[in-house]
């Protein structure tokens, strides 16, 4: 454990070394910088407007399901048990196709933000690559999370590696 501890402090002072000679941080709100851009917002609307849709098939769907259950809740003393085992089969099936539908809804969603946001993504990495290079920064982190969003310095992975002996 105290080994561990000793190689864990090595790499900090490796990697505080190599972030001590970096040229210029800057960090950037990413997510501020999305929610002013117009695009993302006409995309967020976009897809509010399909997951609207796709929650009132689904709950149509529902609603219906719920209607039938209430009816042949209803009637079942009245009927065969037979016809009451059809019935029971029918409302299975009806939940099945909601929970398709559910499925169904999440996956084109996921598509449609792939495809809304993909652009957007882009055109936002490219603007920070290119202020990071016109104003020297060699790196970039999101202000939010503390992620690098723009890495143009010297990697010191390999560095790290030697001095620990591994490949």
């Amino acid at each position: 454990m105290k080994k561990l501890s000793v190689l864990f402090a090595a790499v900090i002072m490796v990697v505080s070394v190599s972030m001590a000679k970096a040229q210029k941080l800057a960090t950037v709100d990413v997510m501020g910088v999305l929610n002013a851009m117009p695009e993302k917002k006409k995309a967020d609307a976009e897809i509010k407007t399909f997951l609207d849709t796709k929650q009132a098939e689904i709950k149509k769907k529902a609603d219906a399901g719920q209607a039938k259950l209430k009816l042949y809740s209803e009637e079942a003393p009245k009927k065969t048990a037979d016809e009451n085992k059809a019935r029971e089969g029918e409302l299975q099936k009806i939940q099945e196709e909601i929970a398709q539908m559910q499925e169904k809804a999440q996956k084109d969603l996921q598509g449609k933000q792939d495809v809304a946001f993909g652009p957007i993504e882009k055109k936002l990495n490219d603007a920070i690559e290119k202020v990071a290079k016109a104003n020297g920064y060699e790196f970039i982190m999101d202000a939010n999370s503390a992620a690098f969003v723009y890495k143009g310095g010297a990697d010191a992975t390999a560095a790290v590696k030697k001095e620990l002996g591994v490949n």
